[in-house]
This record gives structure tokens, sequence and C-alpha cells, in this order.
């Protein structure tokens, strides 16, 4: 039997990159391949690139800020994906963070739980009767009309989530929850507050997909991985104020505030230094190629449906350090 994985790109590689890697990972058995947007190039645009260059492997954003992108505009980047892709699409949706759709984008940050729940319902009135007239508390369309046919009226939505609400949110309204820098406590924790949402909602929690991105690092001994991984847990548990309170929830409160305070002092190494072993063992993927492989079987274990590895890299070796992750972790037939 085919061991589920996927693989995801924040950034790093550029756009060509990103498509040979997919077009690998496709080749090595992948079940998915996944687009941050962020700092890392238009998702969208490459993950249609990635379509007319793979034929199986699904493809993913990961995820697609609701407050950066009208409704119309996400939902006809999704169908443009979903028809050159044939219907290998998954349209994975987030909040962002304050931190970042304020400063950087100029975009008023406000209501995210009920901007996500409406950017969900209006993308699906959208793609399954063509038009779109909406009226909620953070989105208002007048009236919006496509001028195609999508290749299909429904598509899977997937939620990015971090703590309770919503997680319970995809419970409600999702097709699949992405989780990230999870424990191995954290699939079953998570899967009581989708099972909430769900009942509420009148649905099957069952149905609903359990993945979760997962900082990557292949490297010959555990502390060379440890070290690749490193910098960017120090990144976003000093820069985001949600990742620093999960890693403190996972237990690493002493470490989550020696970051945030080197972080505010703009002291990156220090924040660096401030990122512990075991915090790196237990929200990661780190070590030699057999090590990883059992890291993965792990999360499986745990009830995650799907890990999505996710290597942090930068500069002109970026696409070589996803390569050497993808061929690492691919699965077992």
């Amino acid at each position: 039997m085919q061991q589920r994985v996927g693989i995801g790109f924040s950034g790093g590689p550029n756009a060509t990159e990103i498509v040979d890697c997919i077009r690998l990972a496709e080749q090595l058995g992948y079940e998915s391949a996944w687009v941050a947007e962020g700092h890392g190039g238009d998702q969208f645009a490459i993950l249609s690139a990635a379509a007319g260059a793979t034929s199986r492997i699904e493809l993913g954003t990961n995820i697609t800020s609701v407050f950066v992108r009208t409704v119309p505009t996400i939902a006809m980047a999704a169908m443009t994906v979903d028809q050159l892709s044939q219907g290998r699409f998954l349209l994975g949706v987030g909040s962002s963070h304050k931190v970042q759709v304020g400063p950087e984008h100029g975009v008023i940050y406000e209501k995210p739980l009920t901007r996500v729940r409406e950017t969900v319902e209006a993308v699906r009135q959208l793609t399954s009767t063509g038009q779109l007239q909406y009226k909620g508390q953070t989105i208002a369309i007048e009236k919006f009309d496509l001028w195609f046919t999508p290749y299909r009226p429904r598509f899977p939505i997937y939620i990015a989530a971090v703590f309770p609400k919503m997680t319970a949110l995809c419970g409600e309204v999702a097709d699949g929850i992405i989780l990230t820098r999870s424990t191995l406590e954290t699939a079953s924790n998570a899967r009581q507050h989708i099972d909430a949402g769900a009942r509420q909602a009148g649905r099957q929690s069952s149905n609903i997909a359990m993945t979760t991105l997962l900082p990557t690092a292949v490297a010959d001994t555990m502390e060379e991985a440890r070290d690749q991984i490193r910098p960017g847990l120090a990144l976003y548990a000093g820069f985001f104020p949600r990742y620093n309170r999960l890693m403190a929830e996972h237990g690493f409160d002493g470490e989550a505030n020696d970051i945030a305070r080197a972080w505010a002092d703009g002291d990156q190494e220090a924040a660096i230094r401030s990122v512990s072993d075991a915090m790196i063992d237990a929200t990661s993927v780190a070590g030699t190629p057999g090590h990883c492989r059992e890291r993965l079987e792990d999360y499986r274990q745990s009830g995650i449906d799907l890990p999505i590895i996710s290597p942090f890299a930068r500069g002109k070796t970026a696409k070589a350090t996803f390569e050497v992750a993808i061929r690492a972790c691919a699965p077992a037939h």
C-alpha cells in the first residue's frame, strides 16, 4: 500500500524550479503538491505551470489569504487551475496573519474567522451557480457572474487552522484542514474540535481530511538536520505571534518567550540559538532519510491523513535542498 505524503513550497526555489520539483514528486509517488504565496511568488501561476507539466499529482494552495484577494479573484484563479489540471486542484484558504495583511498589503485585518467562513460560502456559490450575490459581515458582492463554465461545479476547499475556533469551522464548512508544525498529539486534539463543528452543521466529520505542514530537513546526521530547521522555526516563532503561541502550547513556553524577546530586539541569531532540539524534534521532520520516513509514519499513525513535508531553504541551493527531501521522503509502494 502506498504511503500518503505531500510536498509544500513556501518560497526558496523560483517558479520554474518549483515546477521541476513538483514533476519529480509526481514521478516518485507523492499524492499532492501545495504552494504558498506570502513572499514566494504567485501561487496560482506556479500551479498552472505545474498543471501543464504533470498528469496525476493533486495541486493545492497552502494557503490563499482571504484578505489580500477578493472572493471572485480567488474563485476564478482556483477554477482556472482546476480546469488546466483537469480536476486535480485543492483550494486551501486561511486568514493569514495581522502582522502581514496590514503592514505588507495595506489591508485592514478584522474578523478573520468570519472572513474565512464567508469566503468559503461565497466561493462555493460562485463555482456552483456561475453567479454571486452575497451580503455578509465582511464580504459584500452586489453581483458577479462567470463568463465561462467551470471544469467542476465544486472542488475541495481546505481551511488552515491552528486554534480551536478555526478548527471547529473546518468541521462546519470545509473538506479538509491544514494544520502546521504539529506534534504527535495534535491530530487527536484537532479531531475533537472538527467533530464538534461537524455535529453543529449536521455533517460527517469522517469525510474531513486532516493534513499538516511539517518543517522538513534531511541530512547525514540529526545535528545537521536540526541546524537546517532552526532558522525557519526562529522566524515563525519570532515574527508570527500565532506560531509563538502554538509553540508555547506545545509545551515550549520558555523557548517561545526567549525567541520572541530576541526577535523583538532585532537579534535573529539569538532567536535561532533559542530554538531547542526538543522543540525541533516535537514539531518537525528532521534527520537522516530513514529517520524522516519513520517520523512521517508516526504522524500517519497519530491520525494525520496526509503529512506534507515543507523544507525551508533560501538561495542558490534551495532547489537542491528540496530535491533531497523529496527523494528521501518519497512514499514506498
